[in-house]
């Protein structure tokens, strides 16, 4: 099966470089149909009018399903998700946060979708 999900301009750019092999998501209705061997094309979302639209076709090599992001965020290594050797677990919930509220992480729970580009 083919899916389309959008990407920010910096988590795009480092899984076009290799840099990010996982892609955090909710595990919510669309995701749960999710399976290894799909595959998923991701669109840049421009940062302004003067970028173009570039797209990433990936398949899906993994699929790991988690009750939460810090949970999620202490199984695997912060490299993973394009994120700096370093950084503190703190960090990295505070970013997904901008992204996901509580509310949705305690209903869905949270998927981590290993790729490989295509």
């Amino acid at each position: 099966m083919k899916y389309n999900m959008k990407l920010n301009s910096e988590p795009f750019e480092l899984m076009k470089t290799g840099q990010k092999t996982l892609e955090v998501r909710l595990y919510d209705e669309k995701r749960q149909q999710l399976e290894t061997g799909d595959t998923i094309v991701f669109t840049r979302i421009p940062k302004d009018t003067k970028e173009t639209v570039q797209n990433i076709t990936t398949e899906i090599q993994e699929l790991y399903h988690f009750s939460s992001f810090k949970e999620m965020y202490t199984f695997f290594p912060p490299q993973r998700f394009g994120h700096p050797k370093k950084i503190t677990l703190e960090k990295q919930l505070e970013g997904v946060r901008e992204i996901y509220s509580k509310e949705q992480e305690e209903k869905y729970g949270v998927l981590a979708i290993g790729l490989k580009i295509k």
